[in-house]
């Protein structure tokens, strides 16, 4: 077996670790719920896409050892706190204006493209410190850092963390899309619908500002 894949337990067990990480509740998916709402399947999977992508840049930064840097320094590490929290305010914000149907003006919103929608879903991940810590304390216990080929394992945990997360991200969208033909055949529940993604963004906005970086 090549050195730079892990032995069979450790593949099973992160396996397991990615499977429920990926199924829990986060910025990433309520994002992909709340585009594939609004703007359908391809919008929903192009921002879980760019969400794989931001993955497997916070991989690359763990095998590199910034992310650790980042962690360290409080003066980054609270910028980047403050940067996610607002980039999800801002979120909020577009969910209820574009989303929920309160036009600030009489023209329609523009329906943002795929590669604007993949591109909201790298930066949802990237500006999300709980996502870097989760990378930088959960991750590398699946190595040994004596291992010399400790940063080949850590880009193979990573790319599996991807190929889990993908099917389980396609079937959130697909079951999205499933359950919005019917909530939003009325304009209400659809508005209602979007006031529930601005306050879950915000909910999460406010749970970002109070990460705290482990040393």
């Amino acid at each position: 077996m090549p050195a730079f894949i892990p032995d069979l337990g450790t593949i099973l067990a992160f396996a397991l670790a990615a499977v429920i990480l990926a199924i829990t509740p986060g910025p990433d998916m309520a994002l992909q719920l709340s585009r594939t709402v609004n703007y359908g399947r391809g919008a929903g999977l192009a921002v879980g896409f760019g969400a794989m992508s931001g993955v497997a840049v916070h991989t690359t930064l763990v095998a590199l050892g910034i992310s650790v840097l980042i962690i360290a320094a409080p003066a980054l590490f609270l910028a980047l706190k403050i940067a996610g929290a607002g980039y999800l305010l801002w979120l909020a914000y577009q969910a209820v204006v574009h989303g929920g149907g309160l036009k600030i003006s009489a023209a329609a919103p523009k329906t943002p493209t795929l590669w604007q929608s993949y591109l909201t879903g790298v930066g949802i991940n990237l500006l999300n410190p709980k996502v870097v810590l989760f990378f930088v304390t959960f991750l590398p216990q699946f190595v040994d850092r004596a291992d010399p080929s400790a940063p080949e394992k850590l880009f193979f945990l990573g790319a599996e963390f991807i190929v889990v997360s993908i099917p389980l991200m396609i079937a959130t969208v697909l079951l999205a899309e499933q359950l919005t033909r019917v909530l939003t055949r009325t304009k209400w529940v659809q508005r209602a619908l979007n006031y529930s993604f601005a306050a879950v963004f915000t909910t999460f906005a406010a749970v970002i500002l109070t990460a705290q970086a482990r040393h």
